[in-house]
């Protein structure tokens, strides 16, 4: 169970990264920093504080407690990039820094205690709420493309009306084992 734990997991943080990515494609510099109202955050407000998360969790994440000194979370939702090139490019530093991390563990490490803000996790309890609370805010970023884009919008998933096409399609196939993002 645990090799295919951490398989799964690596997979599910890929799948989330390239909803991002599907979005970032779909958008223009000036809708990555538009904002609906005051209290709402542009993509490029959340893709900070995404990365900033990361790059907080991730660093040292065997023997360093998850939220660093050097973090500055207010900061993260204060935006500070111009282009949209500067929001992709802090963007790829966070997931390179998840990467990092996740790829080499092992099995044994999974039962290792970690840190958050003092507060102790199993590996598998931290990697299970960063990946709940990156799930959270790529649902954000996909909801504010859709509403940006509107009717551009090109669907990363199952479009409206296309399910039992969809089903029809999968179910013509032989079963198999394997990841849900192997046909992605």
């Amino acid at each position: 169970m645990a090799d295919s734990y951490l398989t799964s997991t690596i997979k599910q943080f890929e799948y989330y990264k390239l909803l991002g990515e599907k979005t970032f494609t779909q958008l223009n510099e000036e809708e990555f920093f538009r904002h609906y109202t005051n209290e709402s955050n542009s993509i490029a407000i959340i893709v900070k504080h995404i990365s900033g998360n990361m790059l907080s969790r991730w660093t040292n994440f065997l023997t360093e407690d998850g939220e660093k000194e050097w973090r500055n979370r207010d900061q993260e939702f204060i935006n500070s990039f111009t282009s949209k090139n500067e929001v992709i490019n802090y963007w790829e530093k966070g997931w390179n820094c998840l990467f990092e991390a996740i790829i080499p563990l092992t099995k044994n490490d999974l039962e290792k205690i970690v840190y958050i803000r003092n507060h102790g996790h199993t590996v598998v309890e931290a990697i299970n709420r960063q990946l709940c609370h990156y799930s959270y805010h790529i649902g954000q970023l996909v909801f504010l493309g859709k509403m940006i884009k509107d009717k551009e919008w090109q669907t990363l998933s199952v479009a409206k009306g296309g399910s039992k096409a969809y089903n029809q399609s999968k179910f013509s196939k032989e079963k198999s084992r394997k990841h849900f993002t192997d046909d992605l």
